[in-house]
């Protein structure tokens, strides 16, 4: 099966596994059609939001259920974005860089390595890529352990120098986060992309996804790889977290114990888990350090964790609401775009 059939059928292995669930509207090609766009006020003032906002998909699936699916131009004006965009879907969906996305991605591939007993967040980086890996002196160096790099609490600067002690300081490092990639890769003894097709794609479906060497444009981020994906894609991603670590189709992808650590609230900031973004807490570190009073997202509901890419790429998880949300596209010019997101949402949710 492919497309909307394919995820049709996801949908209602979702709908059966779910507590309480409605069942999903018959159709005869694909999901039924999103309910109530025509002529609710509430879906067409998200809708129109959305469109305002430089999106070029959002999908929302509540219960096992599509709400709304929508594929939008794409918007001119951002000389970076065409970079991320790796062609069209067959249904319309753009095969698009999900940027530092991929960081909650790699963070399940940690898991799935834990739990095969292949790697320990406790070790060292040096242990599974060697010593020299970064600027610090060989003292420094040792101290930094994997958790801390998930943690983005290790200590360095973008340019791998030294400036605080590993465990003590958060600092949104994406260079440095890039070693994650080698770790479990390390651990693993296979590449990246063979681990992330054999653990994490097809056994969640993911027929869009893959690793794809980046413009050299890009280079400069320290990350020269990006996960290139589609909303449908990152929806199965999405699900197979609200469903505690099992695919659509049954499939275990990382254990419950691996799932559970990955949203366990950081030392050093607690909106932030292992690579993932964390509503709730009292307040909330940024991505250059600076400290912002209250939850990640004020009108999110407080169990919701994230994935979030530049350009405003979006996925949220919400079990409270068996709820997952995804959004693509360029840069949205509303600088409050998640709360302003979460305030038109809400009210087609309820």
């Amino acid at each position: 099966m492919h497309g909307r059939s394919h995820l049709k059928a996801l949908m209602v292995a979702a709908a059966l596994a779910a507590v309480a669930t409605a069942p999903a509207a018959p159709a005869r090609n694909g999901p039924a059609a999103p309910a109530a766009i025509a002529g609710d006020a509430a879906m067409t003032s998200l809708l129109d939001y959305l469109r305002n906002q430089n999106s070029t998909g959002f999908l929302v699936i509540q219960n096992g259920k599509i709400l709304v699916e929508k594929n939008f131009p794409a918007p001119e004006g951002d000389p970076q974005f065409p970079l991320f965009v790796y062609g069209k879907t067959g249904d319309g969906a753009l095969l698009e860089d999900v940027a530092s996305q991929q960081k909650s991605f790699v963070s399940v591939l940690v898991g799935v390595a834990i739990d095969k007993g292949l790697l320990d967040v406790e070790k060292p980086v040096s242990d599974y890529i060697g010593a020299g890996w970064s600027k610090a002196s060989p003292e420094q160096e040792a101290k930094i352990r994997v958790i801390d790099v998930l943690h983005m609490a290790s200590g360095l600067n973008e340019k791998f120098g030294f400036e605080a002690p590993s465990g003590t300081k958060f600092f949104y490092n994406t260079p440095v986060y890039a070693i994650t990639k080698r770790v479990v890769a390390a651990a693993a003894k296979q590449p990246l992309e063979t681990i992330t097709r054999d653990w994490l794609t097809a056994p969640a479906g993911m027929a869009n996804t893959a690793w794809r060497k980046r413009p050299a444009a890009l280079a400069s981020i320290g990350n020269d790889t990006g996960l290139v994906t589609t909303p449908r894609d990152t929806a199965l991603f999405g699900l197979m977290i609200l469903n505690n670590g099992v695919s659509n189709d049954g499939k275990r992808v990382i254990s419950e114990a691996s799932l559970k650590l990955m949203f366990e609230r950081s030392p050093t900031n607690p909106a932030y888990g292992r690579l993932w973004w964390l509503n709730g807490g009292d307040y909330m570190m940024g991505a250059l350090g600076n400290r912002k009073e209250g939850p990640l997202v004020a009108a999110a509901p407080a169990d919701m964790v994230a994935a979030l890419g530049a350009f405003n790429r979006r996925l949220y998880v919400v079990p409270s609401r068996k709820l997952v949300v995804v959004r693509t596209g360029a840069t949205a010019p509303d600088k409050d775009f998640d709360q302003q997101l979460w305030l038109r949402l809400n009210k087609v949710i309820g």
